[in-house]
């Protein structure tokens, strides 16, 4: 495990490294923006296909989602009721609360999340990362995420129908629901088209951690405090809410850990998008993740060790 995460430490120096060099002249947000779009459109697609169209469909696999709900759904809550408190406190903007919230519930469960966890566990974590991500995570966050960001920002109300047509322009959820249709129907993909997949979801873990490097920012101590209980519930509650929810649902195996492991995971860095489209702190946003990312260097190995 230690070894996993020094090589996830180095990728990721070298994204922070890139950022700071600037080679050729390259901006690192515009380099990190074309890598997650081409990530995004193309090699994660191929990777949902890979895994999905023969992963295997079990009791586990269709109750992990709804875990993952539950998890993201009472991490909002508790965020909301925690800095609903701590305002009483210490002053901080309408903008600031609304990243802190969204920060202390949505992970980075793919790209940090894929590789930690198919290092932790093997290939067949995969599958529960995708589901994770995007049978949960991504729908939550550009429906009700992106609700909770438009009423702290840009305070207008943002529509059902305007999350899900940014949904329906995701290209890895059209190929994750492509992958289980034709996995349930039995119907195998042919060899080129398997080995073009696994080709080109090679280089999606190093792409997503490097990009993940890249997206850290210098932080503002002033921050500190009020980031502190944000990571605190996104780095500790969370796993305990994942796995209280797993167990009640009878989760069990693999799936129990993955869904753990995923909660555990540090602040999504999706979350500059949402903290940018509706005008919120877009600073604390990526002072969130650094702090969360760098903590969980040390939480993540710890809540693995405990659920072994």
């Amino acid at each position: 495990m230690i070894e996993n995460f020094t090589v996830f430490f180095i990728i990721m120096a070298l994204g922070v490294l890139f950022k700071r060099l600037k080679p050729a002249g390259i901006d690192a947000d515009g380099a990190r923006h074309v890598i997650n779009t081409v990530v995004i459109n193309f090699f994660l697609p191929a990777l949902c296909l890979k895994v999905m169209s023969s992963a295997v469909i079990d009791k586990n696999t269709l109750l992990f989602p709804l875990a993952a709900v539950l998890t993201i759904l009472i991490s909002l809550a508790l965020a909301f009721l925690c800095y609903s408190v701590f305002e009483k406190f210490i002053h901080f903007t309408k903008k600031e609360k609304g990243i802190l919230i969204l920060a202390a519930s949505f992970g980075n469960v793919t790209f940090l999340g894929l590789p930690v966890l198919t290092g932790l566990y093997g290939e067949e974590a995969a599958k529960y990362v995708l589901i994770y991500d995007f049978l949960a995570t991504t729908p939550l966050l550009w429906i009700v995420g992106a609700s909770i960001a438009s009423y702290y920002g840009t305070e207008q109300k943002l529509t059902i129908k305007e999350g899900l047509k940014t949904l329906a322009a995701l290209p890895p959820i059209w190929a994750l629901v492509l992958a289980l249709i034709l996995n349930i129907a039995g119907i195998k993909l042919p060899a080129l088209i398997i080995k073009t997949c696994e080709l080109m979801s090679a280089p999606v873990i190093p792409l997503m951690i490097f990009s993940v490097g890249m997206a850290l920012a210098v932080p503002k101590i002033k921050h500190t405090v009020i980031t502190a209980p944000a990571v605190i519930i996104k780095l500790c509650a969370a796993p305990l809410i994942a796995f209280a929810a797993a167990a009640v649902l009878g989760i069990d195996g693999l799936a129990f850990k993955a869904s753990v492991m995923e909660a555990a995971m540090p602040t999504m860095v999706l979350t500059l998008v949402i903290a940018s489209r509706y005008k919120l702190d877009h600073a604390l946003c990526a002072f969130a993740i650094l702090l969360s990312t760098a903590a969980s260097f040390f939480t993540i190995p710890f809540i693995a060790s405990l659920i072994k």
